[in-house]
């Protein structure tokens, strides 16, 4: 990999429970503080009263406990390369009510959303593994159990150890930040006074150095907010300085286009592709308020982006659309903070109405390499739809902004989203490191990795969304 500075839930109910003497808060403290959000990172014990396993297994877990606010969770343990075999539960108690959920179960199988094996992200010795997080809204109580299992068909006495060094990690989103989402009144639409024609040609401009940071490109043209300006971090000016292109430094959001819009803002910028979508409405990182001081500051690139793999986020569904931004930021923390990843694995993210969120840095018009889809991140963009899809079917807002998004992504780097491509593996359980695969343009996660993911009902939309973003680019 080569690294360049920037350039250019499922609860169905819960019960009221009598509780036991609950654990005082444990002295961990947040990793980052004085910041908003915060991490809670308890290890796991073994649990009395659990049997072992016929092969002398251990469960682990924490008895009910009192804790920091917190409303995502997730397990992970020191070695990237140890899978665990087993099942998690958690039960949370809500905050203000005193009610506790019913157990939930945590996706453990996450270990193929990561770096690429050999990636220098994977190599910089902060990888953990990691189950997938689950979103169980504002908490300050939690029990969890962590029992060990056979895989299906093996014998018990066969059962493997859990993971060495289980750790329990409690997320606080910190508060939402107040900014207008795409599709709300408050959004401008194409062809509005606020979403004039598209700029004009620009010429070369010089890189200015940003403090601490790469180096990102003054427009002229677009007119920023001085005061906002200044009060951005270096951290925050240069992730929102690679999409200068595309809106004022700081936006909260980078406004959507019409079809001709597009294409004439394309080719201004040299983007000569004959098939391009209209670019959509984006909520910024600034916009879902991405703490910029967590993740690693250089932004790294893929050559091109021949692919879009589709996820789901196996959060759960138990959250509204307003809450979408404080899911993203959960997960952002989660990812970075507690699997020691540099930044948020997806690149883009999708909720349940159709808003579409920037994901890891870097400029959303480039070609950011992500850890989205452990052996396929080069030259691939990766798509998370909020939520869990295995029997849950996905809104049709969230399909059509799949679409949407890669339409206009895709058509930038000339893909036609109802075709397909070879991708060199880097190495996982389908396809062996050095394998050409032949994959569609538009895939989910499960045909690159052997995985239930993007989840059964949200895979089974892909051939509309596939369908929809070649008639949005014009074939």
């Amino acid at each position: 990999m080569r690294a360049y500075l920037a350039s250019s839930i499922g609860v169905a109910c819960t019960a009221a429970l009598v509780l036991p003497v609950l654990t005082p808060v444990a002295a961990a403290a947040p990793r980052v503080p004085d910041l908003p959000g915060s991490t809670q990172s308890l290890p796991l014990v073994p649990l009395p009263g659990i049997e072992r396993s016929a092969g002398g297994a251990v469960a682990q877990g924490l008895p009910q406990r009192e804790t920091r606010p917190f409303s995502l969770v997730g397990v992970v343990w020191e070695d990237p390369d140890s899978e665990l075999h087993g099942s998690v539960q958690v039960r949370t108690r809500a905050t203000g009510s005193g009610r506790w959920s019913e157990w939930q179960d945590v996706e453990t199988h996450d270990f193929e959303h990561a770096p690429d094996p050999d990636s220098e992200e994977r190599s910089e010795g902060t990888v953990r593994g990691a189950t997938a997080p689950l979103w169980v809204g504002d908490s300050d109580a939690v029990a969890v159990r962590v029992r060990p299992e056979s895989a299906p068909g093996a014998n018990r006495s066969a059962t493997p150890p859990l993971p060495e060094g289980l750790r329990l990690e409690l997320v606080d989103p910190g508060e939402e930040p107040r900014s207008p989402q795409p599709g709300s009144p408050e959004y401008p639409q194409p062809g509005s006074q606020e979403n004039p024609a598209p700029l004009a040609p620009r010429p070369e401009r010089p890189e200015i150095p940003v403090p601490g940071e790469g180096v990102y490109e003054e427009l002229p043209g677009i007119a920023s907010d001085p005061a906002l300006t200044a009060s951005l971090t270096p951290e925050s000016a240069a992730a929102s300085a690679v999409n200068a292109d595309l809106a004022p430094l700081g936006s909260d959001t980078i406004l959507p286009l019409t079809k001709v819009e597009t294409e004439a803002e394309a080719t201004a910028y040299g983007v000569a592709k004959p098939y391009i979508g209209p670019r959509p409405g984006i909520v910024t990182r600034k916009g879902w308020g991405a703490n910029e001081a967590l993740r690693e500051k250089q932004f790294v690139y893929t050559k091109t982006v021949q692919a879009a793999f589709v996820h789901h986020t196996a959060t759960g569904n138990r959250f509204t659309c307003q809450q979408s931004g404080s899911v993203l930021r959960s997960i952002y923390r989660y990812h970075v903070e507690s699997s020691g990843w540099r930044d948020i694995g997806y690149n883009f993210a999708v909720d349940k109405c159709g808003n579409i969120y920037e994901g890891r840095a870097g400029g959303v018009a480039k070609p950011v390499l992500g850890a989205h889809t452990r052996g396929f991140n080069t030259n691939s963009m990766g798509i998370a739809v909020l939520g869990t899809y295995s029997s849950t079917t996905p809104p049709k807002a969230a399909v059509d902004a799949i679409a949407k998004l890669t339409a206009w992504k895709l058509g930038l780097f000339g893909a036609n989203p109802k075709s397909t491509t070879y991708l060199t593996s880097g190495g996982g359980n389908r396809y062996a490191k050095g394998t050409k695969a032949k994959l569609n343009v538009i895939s989910g996660h499960r045909d690159g990795f052997s995985t239930d993911c993007p989840g059964t009902r949200l895979y089974g939309q892909l051939g509309t969304a596939r369908a929809v973003a070649a008639r949005l680019q014009g074939r």
